[in-house]
């Protein structure tokens, strides 16, 4: 008989045995069942309302994509996808609560182009990093831009638009919707690559832009094409080429910068949906999935109509094409001595 200090050392030794074999085991199982709650839960997913943040008005081409988007996600998901418009300090309100909100798949965000690329170049700081504190999971649209006048007569071509400002330096007005807009970059890009210096009118929006174009007050406008396209469908203004590697099927009698003569200058006004940074990856790739479903419907034509092209992507791509943007548009607006605000 083993005496009782002796035994006793020999049952502590076999519990601990024991307990190590046990305890990795349990902890196996314990991740696994977790594993497979999460994974459970993101394939459940949506199972409530979702919320689509767009940091703009209500009633403009963004806005009007989010819903029209979102209608079809909801079809398609099975659950409500609400827009919630928060506008204001262009963008730096709506965008960064976004980037705050819980990377559930919960609260997403529709965004312009600008919000994420340009705004880095024109102002000192963000409330937010564009390409850190956001997870890319489609792009929605391209809107290409459209350089449009008043007054065919004195402008009938992009060469002679070119022509008039090398011969009057800083004479021929061009509108925008304000600094580092879509509309400022396209005309950055337009004087950068054609050498031509026009001075810059900007205006507190889209819509005032455009009025003064019309009224004349303006020689012209790099306009953002669903903006435009109603009043060159009515004969108000002339569309003498589009910033895209193709003529916009909206336009087909308008040629591209490239046939008119000057190559290289393409730019897109484009949005797209975003969730914030460490959104599960499973969430990301069925939304993905869903906004090919939606893009790929009568949406479709109706946002053609407006003169925007679907544009479907990765959020590979799409997160490269932020990146791309960031560095070209910080290469224009220094090329145009824009200083951070």
């Amino acid at each position: 008989m083993l005496f009782q200090p002796v035994r006793n050392i020999v049952h502590r030794r076999i519990r601990h045995a024991a307990d190590s074999v046990a305890r990795p085991a349990l902890a196996c199982m314990l991740v696994a069942a977790g594993l497979t709650a999460t994974a459970q839960a993101q394939d459940a997913y949506p199972e409530r309302a979702v919320k689509v943040i767009v940091a703009l008005p209500a009633g403009g081409s963004a806005d009007m994509i989010a819903r029209v988007v979102g209608q079809k996600l909801a079809t398609e998901l099975k659950q409500p996808f609400v827009v919630d418009n928060r506008a204001g300090a262009s963008g730096q309100i709506g965008t960064p609560a976004v980037a705050r909100s819980a990377p559930d798949g919960y609260t997403l965000m529709v965004s312009p182009a600008s919000f994420l690329t340009t705004n880095k170049s024109i102002f000192k700081s963000l409330p937010y990093d564009p390409e850190a504190d956001f997870a890319p999971i489609s792009k929605l649209v391209n809107q290409p831009m459209v350089l449009v006048v008043k007054d065919r007569q004195k402008f009938p071509s992009v060469a002679a638009v070119v022509a008039a400002a090398k011969a009057a330096p800083g004479k021929l007005t061009f509108a925008s919707s304000g600094d580092g807009s879509p509309q400022h970059l396209a005309a950055l890009m337009f004087e950068t690559r054609t050498q031509a210096k026009m001075l810059h009118v900007p205006y507190k929006g889209g819509a005032p832009a455009v009025n003064d174009t019309l009224a004349g007050n303006v020689d012209m406008l790099f306009a953002v094409l669903p903006e435009a396209l109603p009043h060159i469908q009515a004969g108000k203004l002339h569309a003498l080429a589009v910033m895209a590697p193709r003529r916009a099927a909206m336009l087909p009698n308008t040629p591209t910068m490239a046939e008119g003569g000057f190559a290289d200058l393409n730019l897109s006004a484009w949005v797209g949906l975003f969730a914030p940074a460490k959104t599960p990856q499973p969430v990301i790739d069925k939304l993905n999935r869903a906004v090919r479903v939606a893009l790929d419907s009568e949406i479709k034509t109706k946002l053609g109509e407006n003169g925007m092209e679907v544009a479907p992507s990765t959020p590979e791509q799409l997160r490269q094409t932020v990146a791309q943007d960031i560095r070209l548009h910080a290469e224009l607006v220094k090329a145009a001595g824009i200083q951070p605000q």
